[in-house]
């Protein structure tokens, strides 16, 4: 059955998991990890391409109704800036082809520098993928944020073409800037831009990014609860990752979050499991 929703992490495994999220050792990581989250961001492929038998494992290791956000590698986003890419593009696409029925969204993070001067640019480039995968952008220029000429324009296209505005939401982070060493370093690491709540085709996405303290971090959730279920009503499939300034305690704040909206709507088909409640199954012994 497919998911009304898709929920995750930035990645499948993290040292602080081991008490929590991965604990059998008998499994693999990604399949523990699969067996609570229905999705993950694929942040491996920014940095360059996976071994073709890095992608068979992933495929078996992962369930039918998984879906995996990979992000473009950065030769096409950042180095190439979307031109005279195309050979970097098949590689991309033709690694993750044994992939294909889970490719969740293939997400579009461009850098701070490019502008609405290389709007055509995007425009070009996402006009000739192919048909058939969802698409994210995220933005970092600050003039696709203010409302004006260059921010309609950005929207209109991804609107037109059919591809996902991500949302990233930071301000819980910068609320709250902490002076200790793990969250000076994601202070410096992430964007602090205004945010923008809209849904430019059928499957929105949010990545949320908590301050350590998740208590703070969940009151910067709450109104993104009402806006994930409107979203639902309307018929689109959310993507909602959940980050922490190391991400040790995305998993908790995941949690918290899918628990949110399974309560306030019960027969949501829900794109998490507990693991708490796995491990109390695995320790039952069997009737025979």
């Amino acid at each position: 059955m497919t998911s009304d929703y898709f929920i995750g992490l930035p990645q499948w495994k993290h040292p602080e998991w081991s008490s929590s999220l991965l604990q059998d050792p008998d499994q693999g990581d990604l399949e523990q990890y699969a067996a609570s989250f229905n999705s993950v961001e694929g942040n491996t492929t920014f940095y360059g391409l996976p071994g073709e038998a890095a992608v068979r494992r992933w495929e078996e290791a992962t369930p039918p109704g998984f879906r995996f956000c990979f992000k473009f590698p950065q030769s096409i986003s950042h180095q190439g800036a979307l031109r005279h890419v195309s050979a970097d593009l098949g590689h991309f696409l033709d690694r993750l082809q044994p992939l294909a029925p889970k490719l969740g969204m293939l997400c579009l993070q461009l850098p701070s520098r490019f502008g609405p001067d290389q709007l055509p640019d995007l425009i070009r480039f996402l006009g000739e993928l192919p048909a058939g995968l969802r698409y994210g952008v995220e933005v970092r220029h600050l003039a696709f944020f203010q409302r004006g000429d260059a921010e309609k324009r950005f929207n209109e296209a991804l609107q037109v073409l059919g591809v996902n505005r991500i949302s990233f939401d930071t301000r819980a982070l910068f609320a709250n800037p902490q002076s200790d060493p793990i969250t000076r370093e994601a202070l410096e690491q992430k964007p602090r831009l205004p945010l923008r709540v809209l849904a430019t085709a059928e499957a929105p996405m949010l990545r949320f990014i908590s301050p350590l303290d998740l208590q703070q971090g969940q009151r910067w959730l709450q109104p993104w609860i009402d806006q994930v279920l409107r979203w639902l009503s309307e018929g689109k499939t959310p993507f909602i990752f959940m980050h922490t300034p190391n991400n040790g305690q995305a998993p908790e704040l995941a949690r918290w979050f899918a628990q949110q909206l399974q309560q306030r709507q019960p027969k949501l088909t829900t794109g998490f499991h507990d693991w708490a409640e796995r491990r109390w199954v695995q320790r039952q012994p069997g009737l025979f």
